[in-house]
């Protein structure tokens, strides 16, 4: 009985040994305005496979210029395609991994107690809106999209001399969230995790930009098969109910 109970002990202290030795530490560089969702999808994510993940939010602009210089990367999640087209181009995506995973919408939103009354972006050129939050709108994705968007309606150049440029999405709600600005341009999903935002328009029309969040796997990655093992993850109907719980667009 001795010896049967320390040969179990060998088999379970053998597995335990196989199983770590089998697990990934992966790290996700990923747009900032995905910080909610992925932190809710990793623990289901590493109780299924094992692995641990380490995550790194930031503007897509930002991770994509350190994965160019070389931070250790297994995934890339953008919050557009330019970013992803810039590192697929260099030649640093693993071949047949890039995937248009989800999408966004931009809003402008407010203080929630602000008794300012915007039903459009034009009303941001009132006098009374004296500063809006905008992600640097050259090179952060939700900035782009908001000077794109400003832009087609003709209003860019009325608001320009009002912007508060902020290093990403995030810094931009938290402006509007400390009523240091009278308003500013953030995705729906931000928008959705505060209470102490309000929106007042959604780019819904004709002229709204097309926010497609892509994903890849990297090709330096350290073990590309539990990189790839993450992106069959994101792209299940599990992690699609999540992405669209928190007001992401899933493409079906």
């Amino acid at each position: 009985m001795k010896k049967f109970s320390l040969l179990l002990g060998f088999v379970a202290a053998w597995l335990a040994a196989s199983f770590a030795a089998s697990a990934a530490e992966l790290t996700v560089h990923a747009a900032a305005s995905l910080t909610d969702v992925l932190k809710e999808l990793a623990p289901s994510y590493e109780k299924q496979s094992g692995d641990k993940l380490f995550f790194n939010f930031g503007a897509s602009s930002q991770l994509a210029r350190q994965i160019e210089e070389g931070a250790p990367a297994d995934v890339f999640f953008s919050a557009d395609e330019a970013q992803m087209d810039k590192l697929e181009k260099a030649g640093l995506l693993a071949a047949g991994t890039r995937a248009p995973l989800v999408g966004n919408v931009l809003v402008i939103v407010v203080p929630a107690d602000s008794a300012l009354a915007i039903d459009s972006p034009a009303d941001l050129t009132k006098p009374e809106v004296k500063k809006i939050a905008v992600a640097e709108p050259n090179s952060v994705p939700v900035g782009v999209y908001t000077k794109q968007y400003f832009t087609r309606l003709g209003l860019w150049e009325t608001i320009a001399p009002k912007l508060v440029v902020t290093e990403n999405v995030r810094a931009s709600l938290a402006a509007v969230e400390s009523g240091n600005v009278e308003a500013g341009t953030v995705y729906r999903t931000d928008a959705l995790i505060s209470k102490k935002v309000r929106v007042v328009y959604e780019a819904l029309d004709a002229d709204k930009p097309r926010i497609i969040y892509p994903l890849a796997a990297l090709k330096n990655s350290r073990d590309p098969a539990a990189a790839r093992r993450l992106l069959m993850f994101l792209e299940s109907d599990e992690a699609r109910d999540v992405f669209e719980r928190y007001g992401f667009l899933a493409r079906k």
